[in-house]
């Protein structure tokens, strides 16, 4: 038993609170920031240990240095959280654990990259939290999802129905925005408890927004606090960070990808069509059909046409994925019937594909085994343009128009453009590219599309340019106008 010398501060808000009470086991703390997102994690993650000797409790931060100086250092720390601990022998940190006198741990662990969480193959998690949870992708966080279970521990009534734990906590910015706004927010209303079936997980979860009100402690700790949230300079991100808005997709790339989506519609056959192909095999592949606007829609329709010579619609898609960013590892051979297939004798002038489709090693490329044969029907793709910058610029000109109207539309129905491409984010080294940790394959295929039919912005009509009148000008036209006179 520690004595009362020994005793440490973890004392929570009742929003806070509300995670320990809950009879969710997969839950999302967050939203606006000052919520006390981190400092929920450390209280939970010591009474966990506390109270269960050998729990294993997994603190999971995307940098490795974020750890160090969110989690370790500074006055909320576990290293002056814990102090009274450490003195008494207790708990001591070893490194990158935590480690207590009952035989519990709490280990601070990090994915810079995807392939970081086979590192936790083969460990046992108890429960696991992913702090800042929206800079992960949807791949890590089902991988350590999966490693959660609590075989032999003998545990409290309390935690009972509650243990293994999966707890998230986030702002709605970063590139995992997508998935967790996926997975909470949109699939039920906050602090309610859904069972999830097993191939989500087959938890129970829950939502627990948070905002600055939830945690005074930072308004004491920091009263000019919210005034720099409201002072960030971003609408989208005073949205995000101060009011908790998950509609709100701070550093989004296309910011008015929603102004052109429409209701899909009969298209005229005198429409032109081309396809766009980005290739994948364990990713996602993403095949687009366009038509090409002519201005005219009769004889189908008797109204005027609402659509600009040029406009493109993008009316199909088809996206080859098994799982989140998982692709279904098809056969070239599968790929190109299928996109044959649902073509539907279309009256495509050109497919553009990712250029490195083209690339033959050692045996033929992926475009030699997609085209036509005596034997057997193919596609002649042509190489796209693959300036990503470049595509991202005409893909961005073409969603915003000109007149305050776009230059592209995208039918409701191709709901994996709509689910990815509105959360893809600026790179954060390269503001002018996309940060690729994010699900593109879809606008890698736009790239492609767009690339191949380029728009330029119209430019601003100019005014005829003003005569420039000299002093000479003017002493002769009064020299024609009095000789007019004169003669009258």
């Amino acid at each position: 038993m520690l004595s009362e010398a020994a005793e440490v501060n973890l004392h929570l808000h009742p929003k806070q609170s509300l995670v320990l009470d809950s009879p969710a086991n997969e839950i999302l703390y967050g939203g606006a920031a000052g919520g006390g997102k981190s400092h929920l994690v450390r209280v939970l993650a010591i009474l966990l240990c506390v109270q269960i000797p050998g729990f294993q409790f997994y603190l999971f931060r995307r940098n490795s240095n974020d750890l160090e100086k969110n989690h370790i250092e500074g006055p909320k720390g576990f290293r002056n959280l814990l102090a009274p601990w450490f003195a008494c022998g207790f708990c001591k940190i070893v490194k990158s654990e935590i480690r207590f006198s009952n035989g519990s741990k709490i280990w601070l662990c990090h994915c810079n990259d995807e392939k970081d969480v086979y590192k936790y193959q083969g460990a046992e998690m108890h429960a696991a939290a992913l702090d800042e949870g929206t800079q992960f992708t949807e791949k890590m966080a089902r991988f350590i999802r999966s490693r959660l279970r609590v075989p032999g521990l003998e545990i409290p009534p309390e935690w009972k129905s509650r243990l293994p734990l999966f707890l998230l906590s986030a702002n709605p910015i970063g590139v995992g925005v997508e998935w967790v706004k996926r997975w909470f927010i949109d699939y039920q209303p906050p602090l309610s408890v859904a069972k999830m079936p097993n191939s989500e997980g087959g938890m129970l979860r829950q939502f627990v927004p948070a905002l600055l009100e939830d945690n005074p402690s930072m308004m004491i700790d920091d009263p000019n606090y919210e005034a720099k949230l409201e002072g960030l300079g971003n609408a989208q991100l005073v949205a995000a960070m101060r009011r908790g808005d998950w509609s709100a997709v701070e550093g989004a790339y296309f910011k008015n990808f929603g102004n052109i989506i429409i209701p899909a519609f009969s298209l005229p056959r005198t429409w032109q069509r081309i396809v766009s192909f980005d290739w994948g095999g364990a990713r996602p592949f993403s095949v687009g059909w366009w038509a090409i606007s002519t201005g005219d829609w009769s004889p189908l329709y008797t109204d005027p046409c609402p659509f600009r010579v040029g406009e493109l619609v993008r009316y199909r898609e088809w996206y080859g994925a098994s799982g989140p960013n998982t692709g279904l590892k098809m056969s070239n051979a599968d790929i190109r019937d299928g996109i044959i297939q649902r073509s539907y004798n279309d009256p495509i002038i050109y497919h553009v594909a990712d250029p490195s489709i083209f690339t033959a090693r050692g045996a033929p490329s992926i475009a030699e085994d997609m085209r036509p044969t005596p034997e057997r029907a193919g596609i002649n793709f042509r190489p796209g343009y693959n300036d990503r910058v470049q595509g991202w610029k005409q893909m961005s000109d073409r969603i915003d128009g000109f007149d305050d109207r776009p230059m592209v539309w995208c039918f409701d129905t191709c709901v994996d453009s709509i689910r990815t491409i509105p959360m893809l984010i600026h790179d954060e080294e390269k503001p002018e590219d996309l940060d690729t940790d994010g699900e593109d394959h879809a606008a890698d295929e736009w790239r492609y599309g767009m690339n191949s039919r380029p728009w330029t912005k119209p430019a601003p009509p100019r005014h005829a340019p003003i005569p420039t009148v000299t002093y000479r000008d003017l002493i002769d036209q009064h020299k024609r106008d009095m000789r007019s006179r004169a003669r009258h």
